[in-house]
C-alpha cells in the first residue's frame, strides 16, 4: 500500500537524521508526567512508535526555572534527568522512530496559578496579553543570558539521553515569538528596536543549542500566522524564516497564538475549522526557505496527509490527534487497512480538554489512549458468556466491541434503524458534522470484533426471557428533560430533539432555553439563525458554551457573534405563556421577559432512560448499566464506561 502513499511513506532527512516516513507526532502537553518522563508517558509515546510514526517530538521541556507554564511540566536542566529521558528515547527508538524534544519558555503566556500563586511572568517588555490578563515583567539582559544558556544546558542533557534532535518552540506567541514581535518587544537595546535586534534572542538560542548538542538536528516551530490583531502576520513570519533558514534544519508550521482568545483557537483547532487549513502557510514558508517543512492542523487521515505533501505544501505532516485517536494509524495505512483507521473528529473533549483540567490526555473514541499501562492489551475471557447489549449508542457499541474482542458472544440490539444514539443528533449541528464519525468508527470496531447487531428492535423483558443471555448490558441512553410546572405544554414550546429531527417547524422569532451550556444551544442558535429565524440564546451559565473546552467554545461563540445572535447569560427558564417567555436572572433573581416569541426551543439537558432496568428489576438476570442511562453526561464518559464494562464482564 505504500504505492497509494508514495510520499507519506518515503524516507526524508532532517539535518543529519533520517526518518522512515513523513508522519509526525508533534509536541503536545500530555499531563502524564511531572518533571521527568515516567512510565505512563513512556508507554504513551512508545505506543505511537509501535504504531509507525516516523518522528515523535516530545512535549515541551522547560529550559529555565522561570519557564513555569503550568503544573506537570517536564524539565531537563539537571544531569540527574538523563536516566529518565534515556528510557523514553530508547523505548521509542527501538521501533525505528526518531525522537526529538521541544525546548520551551512561555514568556508572558502563563496558563494558570499552577503553584498556588501566580508566578512572575517574564517577557521582553511590559506588554500584557489578552487571554490570561498577565502583565509581564521586562527581562533584564542578565536573565536573558541565563535563559539562553538554559536552552543549551537542556539540549546537552537530552542529547546525552539519546534524543536525535531538538525543536525551539517559537510558535503560538511564546517567548521567542515575543522577542520577534515588534508589538510585544519594545526594547531599545541589543534585543529589540529593529528587525535584526529582534532576531538576537532566537539567534543566541540557536547558537547555545548548537554549542551544547553538536550536530543534532535542530528545528524551529513557528506559527505561519498568529491569527490576532497584535500577533505576528504571515508576512512577518516569512521574513523571520528566511532570516534563519541557514541556522536550522527544518521548520514546523502551525497557526495561532496563546496571547488572544481568537488566536488560541488554532493551538488545537476544533472540528469547525477545515481539514489541513494550515497547509497554505506551510506552502508559503516552504517556497521561501531551503529546509524541509512540517505542517500541522486538522490533518486526521493518511489520504489527506498524502495530498498535502503531493501538492508541495509541506514535506511532512503533523498528525498528533490522529495518533491520539488511533496510535496504529500509520501501520494500518501502510498495510492498506484504511477502513480500520479510527479517524479523529476534532472534538477536543478528552485530548486538550483533559489537559486544560490538568488531567492526563486521552480520546473520547479511544479511552485506552493515555491509559496504556491499564489497557495495554485486551485480556481473553476464561469463560465465554452470551452478552446482550441493549442500546447502540457510544456506550453500548464500545462495551460490545471490547466484550467480543475478549471472546464473549455478543449481540447488540438497537431500537432505531440506525446506530449512534444522540451522536446522530449531534452531527446535525453546524460545524459539528464530523461528530458522526464516532458512529462509523465504533461500528467498525464491533464488526472487527465479531459483534452481531440487530437494528429496529427494542429490548424488553420478553426478549430477555427468550434469548436467556448470561449478562444484559443496558445502554439505553437518555431522553430530553422537561421540568414540570412552567407551562411547557404550550404549543410554542418544542425540544431540541424535535428541531434536530425535523419534527417541527420553528417560527420567525425563536428563543432557546439552554440549561447545559454546551454544543446543543450554540449549534441550534447557528442552525436556526442561518435558516432565517431571529434567535435569542438564553443560557443558564456565565457564558454561552461554558461547559465546552475553551478553544471549541471560543470558535463557536465567535461564529454566533458574526451572525449577530442575541446571547443572554445567567438566564433561568421560569415559564411560557403564549408568546411570552419568562426567565429569571440567576444572579439578581430579577425577571427577564421576552415577548413576541413564536417558538421556545428547550435545551434543558436529559434524563436517564431506565424503563428496561425497571422491567428487569428482581428478575434472575445479571445486569450492568453504562452511559447516560446511569446518569446523563457526555460521550467521553459513555465510551469510557463501555470500555470498563467490556473489560470486566
Amino acid at each position: 500500500m505504500t504505492s497509494r502513499f508514495p510520499n507519506l511513506f518515503s524516507e526524508i532527512t532532517l539535518g543529519n537524521c533520517r526518518l522512515a516516513n513523513r508522519i509526525v507526532s508533534t509536541g503536545h502537553h500530555t499531563y502524564l508526567s511531572d518533571d521527568v518522563p515516567d512510565d505512563r508517558l513512556i508507554a504513551y509515546h512508545e505506543e505511537r512508535a509501535k504504531g509507525g510514526a516516523g518522528l515523535i517530538v516530545s512535549e515541551i521541556v522547560a529550559v529555565h526555572e522561570t519557564a513555569g507554564f503550568s503544573r506537570d511540566l517536564l524539565k531537563a536542566t539537571s544531569p540527574k534527568a538523563v536516566r529518565a529521558y534515556a528510557k523514553l528515547a530508547k523505548a521509542c527508538k527501538r521501533h525505528g522512530t526518531r525522537m526529538f524534544a521541544q525546548l520551551f519558555h512561555p514568556g508572558r503566556e502563563i496558563l494558570s496559578a499552577w503553584s498556588g500563586m501566580l508566578p512572575i511572568a517574564w517577557a521582553p517588555s511590559a506588554v500584557p496579553n489578552e487571554r490570561f490578563h498577565i502583565m509581564p515583567k521586562p527581562m533584564p539582559v542578565s536573565l536573558i543570558e541565563e535563559i539562553v544558556a538554559g536552552y543549551g544546558r537542556t539540549a546537552a542533557v537530552l542529547a546525552e539521553a539519546g534524543f536525535d534532535g531538538f525543536e525551539i518552540v517559537a510558535s503560538h506567541g511564546y517567548l521567542p515569538a515575543q522577542f520577534l514581535n515588534p508589538r510585544a518587544n519594545r526594547r531599545e537595546d541589543a534585543y529589540g528596536g529593529d528587525f535584526e535586534r529582534q532576531l538576537r534572542f532566537l539567534r543566541d538560542v540557536i547558537a547555545s543549542i548548537r554549542t551544547a548538542a553538536g550536530d543534532r538536528t535542530l528545528g524551529l516551530r513557528i506559527s505561519g500566522d498568529e491569527m490576532g490583531e497584535s500577533g505576528l502576520s504571515d508576512l512577518e513570519v516569512l521574513r523571520i524564516c528566511k532570516a534563519v533558514t541557514g541556522d536550522v534544519d527544518y521548520f514546523s508550521v502551525v497557526a495561532g497564538s496563546s496571547a488572544s482568545l481568537g488566536g488560541s483557537v488554532h493551538i488545537v483547532p476544533p472540528m469547525g475549522l477545515e481539514h489541513a487549513y494550515v497547509a497554505p502557510f506551510g506552502a508559503a514558508i516552504k517556497a521561501s526557505v531551503s529546509k524541509p517543512v512540517i505542517v500541522t492542523g486538522r490533518i486526521n487521515q493518511p489520504q489527506l496527509a498524502e495530498q498535502v505533501i503531493e501538492r508541495g505544501d509541506a514535506d511532512l505532516c503533523g498528525m498528533t490527534r490522529a495518533m491520539v485517536c488511533d496510535s496504529r494509524m500509520a501501520v494500518k495505512a501502510r498495510a492498506g487497512r484504511l477502513d480500520d483507521i479510527r479517524a479523529c473528529i476534532g472534538c477536543n473533549q478528552a485530548c486538550i480538554g483533559r489537559a486544560h483540567k490538568g488531567l492526563g490526555i486521552s480520546c473520547i473514541q479511544h479511552p485506552e489512549s493515555g491509559r496504556e499501562l491499564d489497557y495495554a492489551s485486551v485480556p481473553p475471557v476464561t469463560r465465554r458468556k452470551r452478552i446482550l447489549v441493549a442500546g447502540g449508542g457510544p456506550a453500548g457499541m464500545k462495551a460490545a466491541a471490547i466484550a467480543a474482542t475478549r471472546g464473549h458472544h455478543v449481540t447488540l440490539y438497537e431500537r432505531d434503524r440506525q446506530l449512534g444514539g444522540q451522536t446522530r443528533l449531534a452531527q446535525r449541528l453546524p460545524g459539528r458534522e464530523e461528530f458522526g464519525g464516532i458512529i462509523g468508527n465504533l461500528e467498525r470496531e464491533m464488526a472487527l470484533a465479531g459483534v452481531s447487531v440487530v437494528k429496529d428492535m427494542a429490548v424488553d423483558a420478553g426478549l430477555i426471557r427468550a434469548e436467556q443471555p448470561d449478562v444484559v448490558l443496558i445502554a439505553t441512553g437518555a431522553k430530553p428533560y422537561l421540568p414540570t410546572g412552567v407551562g411547557l405544554a404550550s404549543s410554542n414550546a418544542v425540544t431540541a430533539w424535535d428541531v434536530l429531527e425535523d419534527r417541527v417547524k420553528v417560527g420567525a422569532r425563536v428563543v432557546i432555553a439552554d440549561w447545559r451550556s454546551d454544543w446543543i444551544g450554540l449549534g441550534l442558535a447557528e442552525r436556526l439563525m442561518k435558516a432565517g429565524s431571529d434567535v435569542t440564546l438564553c443560557t443558564n451559565a456565565a457564558l454561552a458554551g461554558e461547559s465546552l473546552q475553551i478553544y471549541t467554545r471560543n470558535h463557536y461563540v465567535g461564529r454566533l457573534h458574526r451572525l449577530e445572535v442575541d446571547i443572554r447569560t445567567h438566564a433561568r427558564l421560569f415559564g411560557i405563556d403564549g408568546e411570552t417567555v419568562y426567565f429569571q436572572d440567576t444572579l439578581s433573581n430579577e425577571p427577564v421577559i421576552l415577548e413576541g416569541v413564536d417558538t421556545l426551543v428547550l435545551a434543558l439537558g436529559h434524563q436517564s432512560e431506565i424503563t428496561l432496568e425497571q422491567e428487569l428489576a428482581g428478575q434472575d438476570v445479571e445486569m450492568l448499566s453504562v452511559g447516560d442511562c446511569v446518569t446523563p453526561r457526555t460521550a467521553e464518559e459513555a465510551v469510557f464506561e463501555g470500555l470498563q464494562a467490556g473489560w470486566k464482564i
